[in-house]
């Protein structure tokens, strides 16, 4: 069954993606904050039609109901999104702001856990080079294979987990780091490795042709090569598990780090990222830490397709170096962290 939770007046082109995501499935229709049935365990799909300045109001009521059952309003639920919008912009504005709404309330989201259309679908035009068929028709057998994924995913079962974990921090100053060392402190059965993103170590994509990435990706290779080529990609394609350690740079998350994702391009060509999960270690010197879990969202979850497990994120306020141990029950806080991240890990 998918509960669809599908607010306001869907256009035509949102309501036949919907049809066409929910073909063969019980369905559950939720279109306003009262009377919603008990979220918890389920398959969630939401459908949201953007208004003209980027917003659907009557879901944000919604998702501020389900806030006031508590943070496991949505625990054990598996997420992902149909968007339409009438001009070329807010899909993907939209789409991690609920994203990261409903994974702080316990969902996790599948990869590539969005199928957005824009004005006149010229968002579809790169995937006429794979698709003999018309837009509307590609935005229809994509919202149907969204549908199909939800209905059917399992997380993997692991006994032993790989870890990848990426930073660009000093181990002598960075508050970021000093959690997640905290963090890694409550880790069991789990292989851990630590990558550091230095300055100059991974130069940012060329943007090189489809073709020519795709070519140098299935020799798992790159334009640049360098530590990209021999350490970063190898690893990840061993990982179960991603961590990022991302201090706050400006509401962004740091140029290191963000070049690395840009270069995932070249393994992405090889394989799909579906069963690697990705969480986060976040710190702000003031605040600004969901607008940096929002960027991970929308990278890694939506584009390049990792899972997101629920509460991916762990996020914190500290300013002058060593601070982070000075915030309130900060220990436990890792703690619990570490085991959600176990218990989405291996099962």
């Amino acid at each position: 069954m998918i509960h669809l939770i599908m607010c306001g007046e869907p256009s035509l082109q949102l309501s036949n993606m919907v049809a066409a995501a929910t073909q063969g499935y019980e369905v559950t229709v939720i279109k306003t904050p009262d009377n919603i049935p008990n979220m918890q365990n389920k398959k969630i799909l939401f459908a949201i039609e953007v208004d003209p300045v980027g917003f659907n109001m009557p879901l944000f009521k919604i998702l501020s109901s389900l806030t006031k059952r508590g943070n496991g309003a949505l625990n054990g639920s598996t997420g992902g999104l149909l968007i339409h919008s009438p001009s070329n912009l807010y899909t993907k504005t939209l789409a991690k702001s609920v994203v990261f709404a409903a994974n702080q309330l316990g969902c996790s989201f599948i990869g590539h856990s969005l199928v957005e259309a824009t004005k006149n679908l010229s968002n579809f035009l790169t995937w006429q080079k794979k698709f003999d068929m018309s837009l509307e028709e590609i935005s229809y057998e994509l919202s149907f294979r969204l549908g199909k994924r939800l209905v059917e995913d399992r997380p993997p079962v692991l006994d032993k987990s790989k870890i990848v974990v990426l930073h660009s921090s000093s181990k002598q100053t960075s508050n970021t780091l000093m959690l997640w060392h905290m963090i890694k402190y409550n880790l069991i059965n789990c292989e851990i490795d630590e990558l550091h993103v230095e300055n100059g170590t991974v130069l940012d994509c060329i943007g090189c042709p489809y073709q020519t990435c795709k070519h140098l990706g299935m020799q798992n290779s790159c334009y640049y090569g360098g530590m990209m080529v021999k350490e970063i990609l190898p690893a990840i394609e061993r990982a179960d598990a991603l961590i990022w350690i991302c201090p706050n740079y400006n509401d962004s998350i740091s140029a290191n780090l963000m070049a690395v994702i840009n270069r995932l391009t070249a393994l992405y060509r090889k394989m799909k990222f579906y069963d690697k999960a990705v969480f986060a270690v976040i710190i702000s010197a003031n605040s600004g830490s969901d607008a940096v879990a929002g960027q991970l969202i929308d990278a890694l979850n939506i584009n390049k397709g990792f899972r997101l497990p629920p509460y991916f994120s762990i996020m914190e306020i500290a300013n002058d170096p060593g601070t982070i141990v000075e915030v309130d029950g900060i220990e436990d806080k890792a703690k619990t962290f570490a085991i959600n991240m176990m218990s989405h890990i291996h099962r």
